[in-house]
């Protein structure tokens, strides 16, 4: 693609593009993180410490299985939405408890008592890793996290993303993946069933639903049915 400069010099632009994360990317995350996690809009105002969402639903993910993250690049190499995963959910929960919950600790200690802020609740889920593990998704055992900024949704980005993680779930012998969704982020439902997840029933206390789907990809079957495709996406 190329653009004519105020100078009348033409240059080219990079159109946006998927791309494995980078450690430089790390801010971009952590923004993209707080500004979608008020189901789907701007937490900035709810958390006084912009990295607890990030140290929760971000960094770990980075740090721990760095071959499931992937961005989406502006084309200015800015990170303008990302997709996170972790194939075995159950190592990933002993892995942020043994190798990761130590950094970060001191800075976001447990709640002495009841969590009475957001950011109580937020630091309850921090210290207990181990309420990602339901035996009810033994079935589908990655999970993932998708978030865009908003001006980049509704373009298709996100399902670009999604698909650079399925393939690569897929290529490691991952059959399925989950995810945990607030039931308040309609939208959000709404590109999930589009892309084949389903509702998976799972005991749980808050108000979201657990969704998962295969790894390996979807091809019309006619009359809009979809049937499981075992080659990588």
């Amino acid at each position: 693609m190329r653009e004519r400069s105020h100078s009348g010099i033409v240059g080219r632009v990079t159109p946006p593009f998927i791309r494995r994360y980078r450690p430089s990317d790390r801010a971009a995350l952590g923004e993209i993180c707080v500004r979608t996690a008020d189901a789907g809009g701007d937490a900035a105002g709810i958390y006084p410490d912009p990295e607890l969402l990030p140290v929760i639903f971000a960094y770990p993910y980075v740090e721990l299985e760095p071959d499931f993250a992937f961005v989406l690049d502006d084309g200015t190499g800015r990170a303008v939405g990302y997709v996170l995963g972790a194939p075995d959910t159950a190592d990933f929960a002993a892995r942020f408890r043994t190798e990761w919950l130590p950094r970060v600790a001191d800075r976001f200690p447990a709640p002495a008592g009841a969590a009475g802020t957001p950011a109580d609740a937020m630091a309850v889920l921090l210290h207990t890793p181990e309420r990602m593990v339901h035996g009810e998704l033994s079935g589908h055992p990655a999970h993932l996290h998708i978030d865009l900024l908003p001006s980049w949704q509704g373009q298709g980005y996100g399902r670009a993303l999604l698909h650079a993680l399925l393939a690569a779930l897929h290529e490691q012998g991952v059959p399925a993946v989950h995810l945990c969704m607030d039931q308040a982020n309609a939208p959000a439902r709404a590109f999930y069933d589009r892309l084949g997840f389903t509702r998976l029933e799972v005991p749980d206390p808050g108000p979201v639903w657990y969704l998962g789907r295969p790894t390996a990809r979807f091809r019309r079957t006619g009359a809009g049915r979809q049937r499981s495709d075992s080659r990588a996406l």
